[in-house]
């Protein structure tokens, strides 16, 4: 999102945070509706652009969704009322500020069960156990499959071990992908529990296991330099030979032997 479309989703978060935290576990009845007005968004260009419009006037968009969402809670229809009244950048912002609230809507419901950790940690390694499984990432990238099926591939793979929140999340990511790969979805999500927690993830591929010593030391190092907390996760991958390759969002550092190998290569050759 550009500056404005961030501007206006930082004031929704801001006003839909104490909702959530009043409606505790129901948060996630409250996220479940927003995703339904993110499907008609993203199933309706012309509602899109409507609701976007920074021409129109926004007491009538209010208006206008206050009748599209009737049956809705009265507290999904004032935080949507909200993000019409807001600019956007471009159309689509409306609708991913709208999914992005629904996500936090569903998190919020395991914030306030105690289950928030746990849903991050099952998540990461879903997404872990996803990377070696080239044929079942295809399917689940694969818009052509119906939704239903994607959804209940995951279900099926979880095996209702999962916490709740962890199922609705990954079903739904899978049932309505939005352009994303299924994988980088699930990151994404990561980075808002972070966000939830307060902390900032550190995706961390090693050769080989790190010590309860160099897990430490190196979450002192990132917290230096992020100034705030960091959940290290970290993925053992033999093939990078040694060194470590760290990842906080989209930023990547590099030092693994295989890189600096890939380097010398690409040195040689100019």
């Amino acid at each position: 999102m550009r500056g404005t479309s961030r501007a206006s989703l930082a004031l929704a978060q801001e006003r839909w945070e104490p909702v959530l935290a009043a409606a505790g576990e129901q948060a996630s009845e409250l996220g479940g509706q927003l995703f339904a007005l993110v499907d008609a968004l993203d199933s309706s260009g012309s509602l899109r652009r409507t609701l976007a419009d920074p021409s129109l006037d926004g007491d009538a968009k209010a208006v206008l969704v206050g009748r599209l969402l009737a049956s809705a809670d009265p507290r999904v229809v004032e935080v949507v009322q909200g993000l019409v009244r807001s600019r956007w950048s471009a159309d689509d912002d409306l609708a991913d500020a709208a999914e992005q609230l629904a996500l936090h809507g569903v998190l919020a419901s395991a914030e306030a069960t105690g289950t928030l950790e746990r849903v991050e940690d099952e998540l990461f390694r879903f997404s872990r156990a996803l990377a070696g499984q080239r044929e079942l990432r295809r399917v689940l990238n694969d818009e052509t499959v119906a939704p239903a099926a994607r959804a209940g591939l995951v279900e099926q793979i979880l095996g209702g071990q999962a916490d709740p929140v962890t199922t609705t999340v990954a079903t739904r990511l899978a049932a309505a992908p939005r352009g994303r790969r299924y994988v980088a979805a699930l990151g994404r999500v990561g980075d808002l529990v972070a966000e939830r927690r307060s902390r900032q993830v550190a995706t961390v591929t090693s050769a080989a296991e790190l010590t309860e010593a160099q897990r430490t030391r190196l979450s002192e190092i990132l917290e230096r330099a992020y100034g705030r907390d960091v959940q290290l996760n970290v993925v053992v991958d033999p093939h990078v030979l040694g060194g470590l390759r760290v990842q906080v969002g989209p930023e990547v550092v590099d030092s693994t032997v295989l890189s600096r190998l890939a380097d010398a290569r690409r040195r040689l050759a100019s």
